[in-house]
C-alpha cells in the first residue's frame, strides 16, 4: 500500500514540474525530470518511508543515519543546487556552491513550487515555496549568483502569482519570446 501511495505521489509531482517547465518552455526538462525517483534504490527507500507529507529521504536518514536514495538522487539529477558542489579554486580548496546553469535553476524553482503543492495540498499558496527557501535559506551551500535567481523567481511568484511568474520567466530569464 506504501509502494502505491509513493508512486502516485512522485508521479504526481512529476506532473506539477512538468506542467511547469513546460509552461516556461523547457519542455525535455519537465519531460525527464526525476526519472531516478522510479530506480529501485529511490523507488525501495520512497516506498518503506512513505509519509505523504515530507519527503521520506528524511526518515531514511533518521533511522540509518544516512539517505543513500537522496544521495542517489542529488547525484544524478542538476536541478539539485547540491548537485553542483565541488571543491573551490581558492587557495583552501573548501566545499562550495558552483553557478548553476540558468535552465537548471528554473527547473529548480518548478521544482519547489511542485513539491509545495504536492506536500502541502490545500494549505499551498503563492508564498509557500518562497517561506520554505527563507526557512534554510542560511544553511544552504549555494553560489550565490543562484541564490539570488532562485529567490528573484519564488518572490516573484510570492507577489504576482503562478502565470504573471511563469511569463516573467519565459520573457526576462529564458528569453523565449
Amino acid at each position: 500500500m506504501k509502494a502505491w501511495k509513493h508512486f502516485k505521489t512522485i508521479t504526481h509531482h512529476r506532473h506539477l514540474v512538468r506542467k511547469g517547465c513546460f509552461a516556461v518552455g523547457l519542455y525535455w526538462q519537465g519531460l525527464t525530470h526525476d526519472l531516478s525517483k522510479y530506480s529501485w534504490v529511490e523507488f525501495s527507500v520512497g516506498a518503506k518511508y512513505f509519509q505523504g507529507d515530507k519527503s521520506p529521504n528524511n526518515a531514511e536518514r533518521l533511522e540509518t543515519g544516512v539517505s543513500l536514495a537522496w544521495l542517489h538522487h542529488k547525484g544524478r539529477n542538476k536541478h539539485h543546487f547540491e548537485y553542483w558542489i565541488d571543491y573551490g579554486l581558492d587557495e583552501n580548496h573548501s566545499m562550495t556552491g558552483m553557478e548553476m546553469p540558468v535552465k537548471y535553476v528554473v527547473e529548480m524553482y518548478c521544482d519547489r513550487v511542485a513539491a509545495c503543492k504536492t506536500y502541502q495540498k490545500d494549505k499551498y499558496t503563492d508564498r509557500s515555496a518562497l517561506e520554505y527557501y527563507e526557512r534554510g535559506k542560511g544553511k544552504y551551500m549555494m553560489h550565490k549568483n543562484t541564490a539570488d535567481l532562485l529567490e528573484k523567481m519564488l518572490t516573484h511568484l510570492a507577489e504576482y502569482g503562478e502565470d504573471a511568474t511563469n511569463d516573467y520567466i519565459r520573457k526576462e530569464i529564458l528569453h523565449n519570446k
